[in-house]
């Protein structure tokens, strides 16, 4: 018996969308799919072990770390840990073909790159990387490794292509933990928007027309540069105390005795306050389970505060809110989108964040990306790159079911 002859899973088949010989096929697809990747494992042991690994998150087991998997295939435990955590097999050669699998099967021009870190709590120490930090899994401040993630959306699907621990300077810069971590020699300290800007760098060919991340990324005016002097089109979420000079409002205020005065430097919360209600245009910018989601933009033409010395680059200002009776969220956003980009576009492309939580979501529920008990900087790369392969595999097929059944 399989699970999907278990009576619950029959119950929910004969409701579901797709037919169940439709899912039983998922199996019979896997092989075909692995043909681009497995040979990039220089070892047929290792190719054996990756399509076991990834059967494994494809499976049914409510856990999805090496132990389980040995059991489910009545391999050896130590084997598949060895594999993941330790074996010399190339994680960027994975992700290259991946990245090209995206393109050839979904490359859209007007597809959207999201970046976006995610935590993953753990107790004790012995974690490369491992420190009190910012959790937002748990929204405060715990024990966790910190991994730094790059997205794709676009009208086919969404999915995961990049991936890199973050390495807190407490690790990188001291030589027992590296150690402890099997840190390679080559790797240094890296602010997490810098590893994000590298992630864009490797992910330039694939199709998109924007970019998009939240406040942690988006706030650091140096990453905005980058992504500028990359030829970026942004639409990058700030905190609500960013300061703004509004360059309209420069504009407006003549004087007949000469230049008027620079507006004053103010937190973009406060201008969003000041700005009257026949300000704000409302946008409906997808479906929910509640009905349609309704937000009100309003946007101005702003410099910021580069430094305490400097004013850097001007920047259009949009802030974005729920409206009617949803609830109250609140979106303060910099973009460098061209003057004759319509407001309503940008507003959209922000919007597109939204994927990035359910590509977390889906992974961490479907593929086991929670699901790791390496400890080392090599092991919790190898995780990652096989649940991303793993999520792929699952939104390709899904993908290319729903095709099917609209023909």
């Amino acid at each position: 018996m399989t699970i999907l002859d278990t009576p619950p899973a029959q119950d929910l088949l004969a409701d579901a969308v797709f037919a169940a010989q439709d899912i039983a096929d998922l199996a019979n697809r896997l092989d075909p799919f692995l043909a681009r990747y497995l040979p990039l494992f220089q070892r047929s042991e290792q190719r054996h072990h990756a399509r076991h690994i990834l059967q494994g998150k494809l499976s049914h087991l409510s856990r999805k770390t090496a132990e389980p998997i040995a059991h489910l295939f009545g391999l050896r435990r130590e084997t598949l840990q060895d594999f993941v955590g330790s074996s010399p097999w190339r994680d960027d050669l994975l992700l290259e073909a991946l990245r090209q699998h995206v393109c050839e099967a979904w490359g859209d021009p007007d597809g959207v790159l999201l970046g976006d870190g995610s935590g993953f709590p753990k107790k004790g120490e012995g974690s490369c990387g491992v420190k009190r930090q910012y959790c937002g899994r748990l929204g405060k401040v715990e024990n966790c490794q910190v991994g730094i993630f790059l997205a794709y959306a676009c009208r086919h699907g969404r999915t995961l292509l990049e991936h890199r621990l973050f390495l807190p300077p407490e690790w990188a810069n001291d030589q027992d933990r590296r150690q402890q971590g099997k840190i390679p020699s080559e790797v240094t300290y890296r602010e997490g928007w810098e590893l994000l800007l590298e992630q864009v760098d490797r992910c330039r060919d694939v199709p998109h027309r924007w970019f998009v991340c939240d406040a942690e990324f988006g706030k650091v005016y140096a990453f905005r540069q980058g992504l500028r002097q990359r030829g970026e089109r942004y639409a990058v979420e700030v905190r609500h105390d960013q300061s703004i000079r509004d360059l309209h409002q420069q504009r407006t205020r003549r004087s007949n005795h000469g230049p008027a005065p620079l507006p004053p430097f103010e937190a973009v919360s406060a201008w969003a306050a000041r700005q009257p209600a026949t300000a704000w245009q409302r946008f409906e910018i997808r479906g929910g389970e509640k009905g349609p989601l309704v937000v009100e933009a309003v946007q101005t033409l702003a410099a910021q505060t580069r430094d305490e010395q400097r004013v850097g680059a001007s920047e259009r200002v949009l802030v974005i809110r729920t409206a009617g009776h949803q609830e109250a969220h609140t979106w303060y956003v910099f973009s460098n989108a061209e003057a004759e980009i319509p407001l309503a576009e940008v507003v959209w492309a922000h919007a597109q964040r939204y994927w990035e939580e359910a590509n977390f979501q889906q992974a961490k529920s479907e593929v086991g990306m929670g699901h790791y008990e390496v400890r080392s900087w090599v092991g919790w790369h190898h995780h990652m790159t096989l649940t991303l392969l793993a999520l792929w595999f699952i939104v390709a097929q899904t993908a290319e079911l729903e095709k099917k059944r609209q023909q």
